[in-house]
């Protein structure tokens, strides 16, 4: 089985708040143990995490090996202040913070930085995000510094401007990328850059009737078109549900992301695919830890 490369183990799958607020007076084992006997029933032993503000994923780390689960996690995600990012992590409002978040992850023995480079898609509205990013000499010097303090960063980003510039700056893993251009598409391909695509988050959500389906089917069908075109030019790709998202349980989550992913690629891909998913999965086991 693969592993699952973006989860928030924070999360259940059905309410953020309701799941967040569990813990608020005090970390509750029960609940990531739960989650880790979901991902052992399914064989998955390999777990990337995205942080969260509360030090969740940073106990689950140290829970995860009776589970005989490798887990990795940036501890808490970073994001410049005012902008999304507040629900996993810590903000900073200018470089001296910044530097500080990244060296208190080091010390709070983080995998790997994860960073916030823009918003989150509106699924009632196809093309549209709730922000569309920092500038990009910011991001820049976030991936510049975070790479001189030995770290491989992870980052949330959407839409075509905001990731080019990420995949110019050598980000290492590009979490979600909707919207993207053919030419940056092709820029991702020659690139060093794993994109994690996350299509369960959108195509789970069909039929829910929490948004209206033409436009959910709208923003699915532009990502599979993108993850199509991105495979055929060889890009590399990586298999992560966002499981713990809404509609993304854990385990049954990334079950749902490979069927995703096997349609995007077309079903004559497969074994390819799978090549291609576990050549990305063993350099993040490799490569994105302290």
């Amino acid at each position: 089985m693969f592993g699952e490369c973006h989860a928030h183990i924070i999360m259940d799958g059905k309410n953020y708040k309701e799941a967040v607020s569990l813990h608020r007076d005090g970390i509750k084992e029960e609940v990531i143990r739960a989650h880790f006997r979901k991902w052992k029933e399914l064989g998955i032993t390999f777990v990337r995490d995205g942080g969260d503000a509360l030090g969740v994923s940073r106990r689950a780390k140290k829970l995860a090996p009776e589970y005989g689960i490798d887990y990795r996690t940036p501890v808490f995600a970073i994001h410049k202040k005012g902008h999304y990012g507040g629900i996993v992590g810590y903000s900073f409002s200018d470089w001296k913070e910044y530097v500080e978040l990244v060296r208190r992850a080091k010390k709070e023995e983080a995998d790997f930085i994860k960073i916030m480079i823009s918003g989150i898609m509106k699924f009632d509205a196809f093309g549209v995000l709730t922000e569309e990013g920092i500038s990009r000499e910011e991001l820049c010097w976030m991936l510049h510094i975070a790479h001189e303090e030995g770290m491989c960063v992870m980052a949330h980003g959407n839409g075509d401007k905001t990731v080019r510039a990420a995949i110019e700056a050598e980000v290492d893993t590009l979490e979600h990328g909707n919207y993207l251009e053919r030419d940056t598409l092709e820029l991702l391909a020659k690139s060093k850059t794993i994109w994690i695509p996350t299509l369960a988050p959108t195509g789970n959500l069909l039929g829910c009737g929490r948004f209206p389906d033409e436009q959910v089917r709208q923003i699915l069908n532009r990502q599979m078109n993108s993850i199509r075109f991105a495979f055929e030019k060889g890009a590399r790709i990586g298999l992560g549900s966002d499981s713990g998202a809404y509609r993304v349980p854990h385990g049954q989550g990334l079950l749902d992301e490979y069927e995703w992913m096997k349609k995007a690629v077309g079903q004559e891909n497969e074994m390819a695919l799978r090549e291609r998913l576990a050549e990305s999965e063993d350099w993040i086991k490799t490569e994105m830890r302290q």
